[in-house]
């Protein structure tokens, strides 16, 4: 295995070059360093899903016919493992078949060698983009929801009667509590969710999905076709 001697900054772009060829290796190992990535790359696909890790961004150049692991195998544990690191397939056969069978399951590309070098840095470019893009709204929805789980059934029956717009003595009456009760839940809230305005909070529950029966069953009829986007910009106006 080739690496770089420092190990790289979490954010930092890999291409991961997984090929039993070494000369490829080290053709593409230049080509990647030359388009301003880090580059690792790996003799063997069992090195490679040794080394990966969940905090990994960037893009997996998986060669599909090696010793062992083939990279049909490989880029199959990689899914196994949770790992959605875009990945494009080189290949020195036009396996039609296989390449089908990648596309089905989620591979960006499939490359036959030798490889125009423009054409590889463009597919590599747009995976990555298109991996920070998804990863960034899967983050942003895991967030979200932790901030919900934190709050109690009547900070959530609360929070219901603030995304279908109404007041706190609404609240109160609908729940048979007390006005400053519900303020009292209103701000903790706020305060758990880390939201400053109702706008902010209503777009936390979105990111969160909670629109879904199961994640706020109470506002589910309500929260559907675009209205939380119209909540918040009725709550920012």
């Amino acid at each position: 295995m080739s690496t770089d001697p420092l190990r790289k900054p979490i954010d930092t772009e890999t291409v991961f070059i997984v090929d039993d060829d070494e000369s490829v290796r080290a053709s593409l190992e230049r080509l990647m360093r030359s388009a301003g990535w880090t580059a690792q790359s790996y003799a063997s696909a069992e090195d490679f899903l040794d080394a990966i890790r969940p905090d990994d961004i960037g893009c997996v150049l998986l060669d599909l016919q090696m010793a062992g692991v083939n990279g049909l195998c490989a880029f199959a544990r990689m899914r196994e493992r949770q790992c959605r690191l875009p990945v494009v397939f080189l290949t020195g056969f036009g396996d039609v078949p296989s390449s089908v069978d990648a596309m089905k399951h989620g591979a960006v590309d499939f490359l036959l060698k030798p490889v125009d070098d423009d054409l590889l840095l463009r597919t590599i470019r747009a995976a990555i983009a298109r991996y920070r893009e998804t990863r960034g709204a899967e983050e942003s929805k895991a967030s979200a929801q932790r901030k919900l789980a934190t709050l109690s059934r009547r900070e959530r029956d609360v929070l219901h009667g603030v995304l279908l717009g109404k007041l706190n003595k609404q609240i109160a009456a609908d729940l048979g509590i007390a006005e400053k009760t519900v303020k009292a839940h209103r701000s903790r809230v706020m305060e758990k969710t880390e939201a400053s305005t109702v706008a902010g909070l209503v777009l936390i529950c979105a990111d969160a999905g909670a629109s879904t029966t199961n994640a706020f069953p109470r506002a589910s009829g309500y929260m559907r076709n675009g209205d939380v986007e119209r909540m918040a910009r009725r709550h920012s106006a």
